[in-house]
């Protein structure tokens, strides 16, 4: 109906936890995205981890084994967005000591002692952006971390109210998050660098 809200419009949409059997599905959101030859493992390691990542042929395909392995364990590294049996989208979701990047940066310190979670990516395939999937991504992995006994879930958004389609898409918009249910609980840190995207922190309690 006209006027309705894109989460109003949204078809049913399965949420699937990423293992081995689905990487290519996974591929499938990835491809033409930023995150095509990342395979959303740079959160995760330094530099110097990734160039020393087992296995053979080019960093890219280091990545995506390293990502298996993760996709193998009990708990997910985060999860797929399925419409049909198309794949649409993806989000990782994980507690946040495991993504060094994110646990060291300048950028996103932590807050506070709290064991959180943290959701450092979130991406929809090209074709089908705008139909309100990445918020319905967003509320599968909170659910998804609360069922794993995650206290708080965290986000490090773009600090701007516009879409943007640059390759800084993946850490989601300050909106987004809040029509998923976050709040700000601390805006940019100062003394940043000029050319670094500046990001909020936001956090849903599991209480």
């Amino acid at each position: 109906m006209p006027g309705q809200s894109p989460e109003a419009q949204l078809p049913t949409l399965a949420f699937r936890p990423l293992t081995p059997e689905l990487m290519d599905d996974f591929g499938a959101v990835l491809r033409g995205n930023f995150g095509a030859g990342c395979w959303c493992m740079f959160p995760r390691l330094t530099r110097k981890q990734t160039q020393e990542l087992p296995g053979e042929g080019s960093i890219s395909r280091r990545r995506r084994a390293a990502m298996a392995e993760l996709a193998a364990r009990d708990r997910a590294p985060g999860l797929l967005a399925f419409e049909g049996d198309e794949p649409v989208g993806w989000i990782a979701v994980a507690p946040r000591h495991e993504l060094i990047r994110v646990d060291r940066s300048r950028a996103t310190p932590p807050v506070d002692e709290m064991n959180v979670w943290v959701i450092p990516c979130v991406t929809v395939r090209k074709t089908e952006r705008g139909r309100g999937f990445a918020v319905a991504l967003i509320r599968a992995a909170v659910e998804y971390a609360f069922a794993h006994s995650a206290p708080a879930v965290e986000a490090y958004p773009r600090a701007v109210r516009e879409r943007t389609g640059d390759d800084n898409a993946y850490f989601g918009t300050e909106p987004m998050f809040r029509r998923a249910g976050f709040g700000i609980i601390r805006l940019p840190p100062e003394n940043l660098p000029r050319n670094w995207t500046p990001r909020v922190t936001m956090r849903m309690d599991a209480a």
